[in-house]
């Protein structure tokens, strides 16, 4: 199929059910999809939006472009959970239906007020001559899922250009506040543009937030700001940052900073550390992060990059969402960690210490490990028989090093940026590893969640051993994962286009 402009922005409606049934058949029905993860329930899906805690559940939106597997008209589709981990489909909640986002509702944040939740997102509008407005709209959830009330809450300002959007709503000592990424006008940098409202109604701009020196690449994405073990974690998408500044080899990296706090008064982070990369992996983008009632803070990311193909979009789906991770800080460093919920999705253990772990899997599992200290080797997962096709976790545990490898693929992916990822672990010291595969897509969590490394990968289905390449002194447990299973909800949408208030 050609993608031209005007069939990625066709109104809903004007695709056929018969379609949309097939779109679905193909996604449910690829061999790389997604079982224990959130994944397209057809088309393409990108940035997690509106994660949120309401009516005593957590809600995730994702944004959604349900026809193909490129980026078109995109809407939220919205999802609910008890647990962080089994999510029931609710559908689309939130269309692309009035002149503010004519041309997409995109990425945005969600809070619980009164006995609704607040949705607060970007809506992409564009004229005849395809010059972009971005405006930042407000809109109601009620507790059955209905949304209302969208009405645009400001614009951008003239310092700003067109690349003005993603928002998370944050509330703070009776005020609120609402994050930004934006590009500035003058020198075309990519900054986090602080405003504030006391009513949600009206707002003001009250300046870009300092928390750096360092010029942030040309433009900010999806930036959040959670509030960690007394610390405050800002997590962000610079674009085109430079690699000098900080060591990234994807595409756009995904950053964060952890500071003493933040005063958005004076639009600032208190002494704010260096910037990390949130995920060392290969895909990681665009993640969302809130404080839920507790006080805990969870992230969740999306897994797929701007700008990169996929071998499944020849099967016209793309993407996923990482699993939720719980962020605590220890000695300075964030960790992220698997929530504890996960392991409901556990099958039986069983223990392994041998250097042949499963000849075969059925390519979802969870597979933990300590590898002692002293010893250097390869583990093979999702290999051929022959281990010429494989996923590698090569490690020193007396230099102290963990790479994960790609390269040997069935099908590659984004070979530009390399397929390979390294990072440095404390010399002589036991290595643990806990490993998650779900078809097509891996996540590495190292020593406690110290790291994270997360990646897409396409193998022949059939070749899922894992071994390693000697014998190894570690101590291991292995689990199949359960499917997390949800209906598909048809898609509602009228002719009408309606003007936002």
């Amino acid at each position: 199929m050609e993608w031209t402009r005007e069939k990625r922005y066709l109104p809903y409606n004007q695709w056929s059910a018969e379609k949309l049934l097939d779109l679905q058949a193909k996604a449910a029905n690829s061999p790389a999809q997604m079982h224990y993860h959130l994944h397209p329930i057809s088309g393409l899906v990108n940035d997690p939006n509106g994660f949120s805690y309401f009516n005593g559940e957590y809600h995730l939106f994702y944004q959604s472009y349900p026809f193909g597997a490129v980026h078109g008209l995109k809407s939220w589709w919205h999802f609910k959970s008890s647990d962080l981990v089994h999510w029931e489909n609710l559908g689309l909640a939130v269309k692309p239906d009035c002149k503010a986002d004519s041309h997409g509702a995109y990425s945005g944040s969600a809070m619980q007020i009164g006995d609704r939740l607040f949705l607060m997102y970007t809506g992409n509008h564009r004229d005849e001559n395809w010059i972009r407005t971005p405006y930042q709209i407000g809109a109601w959830m009620d507790k059955n899922g209905n949304v209302s009330d969208k009405h645009v809450l400001f614009e951008k300002p003239a310092n700003i250009t067109e690349h003005f959007r993603d928002p998370q709503i944050i509330k703070k000592n009776g005020h609120y506040y609402a994050l930004l990424g934006a590009q500035d006008q003058a020198e075309k940098h990519g900054h986090i543009d602080v405003w504030k409202s006391d009513n949600l109604t009206d707002w003001h701009e009250l300046g870009f937030l300092h928390f750096t020196d360092q010029t942030m690449g040309y433009m900010i994405e999806c930036p959040n700001i959670v509030n960690v073990d007394g610390k405050t974690v800002a997590i962000f998408c610079p674009q085109g940052l430079d690699q000098q500044v900080a060591n990234y080899r994807n595409i756009y990296p995904n950053m964060y900073v952890i500071a003493d706090q933040a005063d958005f008064e004076k639009t600032q982070l208190i002494n704010p550390g260096k910037l990390h990369n949130l995920d060392e992996g290969f895909d990681v983008y665009a993640s969302q992060a809130f404080n839920a009632p507790n006080g805990k803070a969870y992230v969740i990311s999306w897994v797929g990059l701007p700008d990169t193909t996929y071998p499944t979009d020849n099967e016209e789906w793309a993407n996923c969402l990482s699993q939720v991770k719980e962020l605590s800080i220890k000695d300075g460093k964030l960790l992220q960690q698997p929530v504890s919920s996960i392991k409901s999705l556990r099958g039986q253990e069983e223990q392994t210490n041998s250097q042949l772990i499963k000849e075969k899997t059925n390519g979802q599992y969870e597979l933990a490990m300590t590898i002692k200290a002293g010893q250097n080797g390869k583990l093979y997962l999702a290999a051929s028989d022959d281990l010429s096709q494989n996923v590698t976790l090569s490690f020193d545990t007396a230099k102290g090093s963990l790479t994960l490898d790609r390269s040997h693929n069935a099908q590659s992916v984004s070979e530009k940026y390399g397929q390979t990822r390294s990072i440095l672990l404390k010399q002589d010291a036991d290595l643990k590893l806990d490993i998650f595969v779900d078809h097509s897509l891996i996540e590495v969590f190292v020593n406690d969640g110290e790291h994270v490394l997360t990646g897409r990968f396409f193998n022949d289905p059939d070749k899922q051993k894992i071994c390693f390449d000697h014998k190894i002194d570690y101590t291991g447990q292995f689990w199949k994962m359960k499917t997390i299973l949800f209906k598909v909800k048809a898609i509602k949408n009228g002719s009408k286009t309606h003007r936002c208030s």
